[in-house]
């Protein structure tokens, strides 16, 4: 049936209204109609003559009950408002115009299309939100846990890294006084503090007050009981050593001599030491100069 036959019909149906009666019907040569008044509107149901009239009535009746059922207000208004849902509601009761064997309650049902699937699925999908929640705010805390303690530490918590203090302060309280070297692998004139370094503590900061050197003693790096303390003192803080030097006595620094030999051989080297706040070398250089010298003696 065409849009313009309907409008048609409806347009008709007015002119053939009775008044005085609320179930009833009226018959033209080939449509019949079906109308009940509610309020101030007429539902209407156009069906054709060979129709079952009874079944048209007991649609008629399933479709009065339905809107109640989705329009509060019987009015023009009321209705406009949710013509979509009455729409719906009316296709569920009439398919392919046929009445379904439906109910009141089965057309709602239907018409808000709940499943059990889906509600399992939304209700899975809640529980993961709120489980990622939970693991976001667990992460966070611990982040500002974190935070919290290195703030801490940069403020003045220096007992972590105790081991690099002690040994820059013990380089910085070394006391170097001297040049140059003697002969073989000694230090000539290199006077260091040794006290400084047997004396500091394990794991604090050491103090600020250092021993000064003995006046016209150099430092012996030989097998000496000082050198040692040192040594275990470093290796106790965690310090790697590379190398351990045993140098020969040095004697104190004196006034050269005048020559007095035939060949005199002067030997001169110059150390260049580059050392990390860790203890660790960085750069080592050596360089010499050697210098002979022959003195002949004439007999007059």
């Amino acid at each position: 049936m065409s849009r313009i036959r309907i409008e048609g019909l409806l347009a008709a149906f007015p002119k053939l209204v009775g008044t005085g009666k609320q179930h009833t019907y009226v018959e033209t040569e080939n449509v019949r109609y079906v109308y009940q008044p509610i309020e101030g509107l007429y539902l209407l149901l156009i069906t054709n003559k060979q129709s079952n009239i009874l079944e048209d009535l007991d649609t008629l009746r399933l479709l009065s009950k339905l809107v109640p059922e989705y329009s509060p207000s019987l009015d023009e208004e009321g209705v406009c408002k949710t013509a979509f849902e009455l729409i719906f509601a009316f296709d569920e009761a009439i398919c392919l115009g046929n009445k379904e064997n439906v109910t009141v309650q089965q057309v709602k049902q239907y018409c808000e299309m709940e499943s059990h699937e889906e509600k399992a699925h939304k209700l899975m999908m809640q529980s993961k939100i709120n489980e990622t929640r939970d693991v976001m705010k667990k992460k966070a805390s611990e982040l500002d846990k974190m935070k919290m303690e290195r703030g801490k530490l940069d403020k003045g918590g220096y007992s972590a890294i105790s081991g690099p203090r002690v040994v820059e302060k013990a380089f910085g309280d070394m006391s170097i006084t001297g040049s140059g070297f003697g002969s073989g692998s000694g230090l000539g004139g290199l006077s260091m503090d040794m006290d400084s370094f047997a004396s500091k503590p394990k794991g604090g900061r050491p103090s600020a007050a250092a021993t000064a050197p003995g006046k016209g003693l150099g430092m012996k790096l030989g097998k000496t009981q000082k050198t040692n303390q040192f040594l275990e003192s470093l290796k106790a803080e965690g310090e790697v050593i590379l190398e351990d030097v045993q140098p020969s006595s040095v004697q104190s620094r004196v006034s050269p001599l005048p020559p007095s030999d035939p060949v005199t051989v002067t030997i001169e080297e110059k150390l260049n030491v580059t050392v990390k706040r860790d203890g660790g070398v960085n750069n080592f250089d050596v360089q010499g100069t050697l210098a002979l010298q022959v003195t002949f003696f004439l007999n007059l």
